[in-house]
């Protein structure tokens, strides 16, 4: 079960894993008693747990880091109901909450919260983690390439440009003639052919000889 799945429904006590979305409302699975129902968004309203902060002495923590932080601990839980001994269970996991702010309610409830995460298996760990710890790999990836030494560049073949450039320079051009080629006779011109309207002249006749 994914953390980013886990809700808090407002005038309902415990935990619920988002199942699907409707316009008026979600159908939402519980992690106390494992029932699947719908609630209405018009009566109730629904918050992502990964996006609930907690106040600190100094900037705001995400619940899970609190979460985390109890996990890390190994502290047994304390009962929900003694005010002062979840206070005092707090103070020892994450001393820097700014207690002035955060009711005994909300302490109550986040130790409950705890609880049911925990009996259900849900991983805490933020959705985003997964994509920010790719992107550091990536970048450390880019940094190591970076410093690394450039590999040496083939030197150019220069003899060979050489010899390109001679030939290209002695060939002759494709449309000029060569040098030593004879000029090629002149064509003598056809005769001219008699006019179609033209007749020829006739013949003289010889004369008779004399006898």
């Amino acid at each position: 079960m994914e953390y980013n799945r886990i809700i808090a429904i407002t005038g309902l006590g415990g935990l619920f894993e988002l199942l699907s979305s409707k316009s008026d409302g979600a159908i939402v699975k519980s992690l106390e008693d494992q029932q699947t129902r719908f609630v209405s968004s018009r009566v109730h309203n629904f918050s992502h747990l990964e996006s609930i902060e907690v106040y600190t002495n100094r900037e705001n923590i995400n619940l899970v880091d609190l979460f985390k932080a109890i996990q890390d601990s190994g502290e047994a839980l304390p009962q929900e109901k003694d005010a002062s001994a979840v206070k005092a269970f707090f103070v020892k996991v994450y001393p820097d909450l700014d207690f002035d702010r955060i009711y005994n309610s909300d302490m109550k409830k986040m130790v409950k919260w705890y609880a049911l995460l925990t009996a259900a298996g849900v991983e805490l760990k933020l959705s985003n983690e997964g994509e920010e710890e790719a992107h550091e790999a990536a970048v450390e990836a880019v940094a190591e390439e970076a410093t690394a030494e450039p590999a040496a560049e083939p030197a150019p073949k220069k003899a060979a440009k050489k010899k390109a450039a001679e030939a290209s320079s002695e060939a002759p051009a494709a449309d000029a003639p060569a040098a030593d080629a004879p000029a090629p006779a002149p064509k003598k011109k056809a005769a001219k052919p008699a006019a179609s309207g033209d007749e020829p002249a006739p013949a003289k006749k010889a004369a008779p000889k004399k006898k």
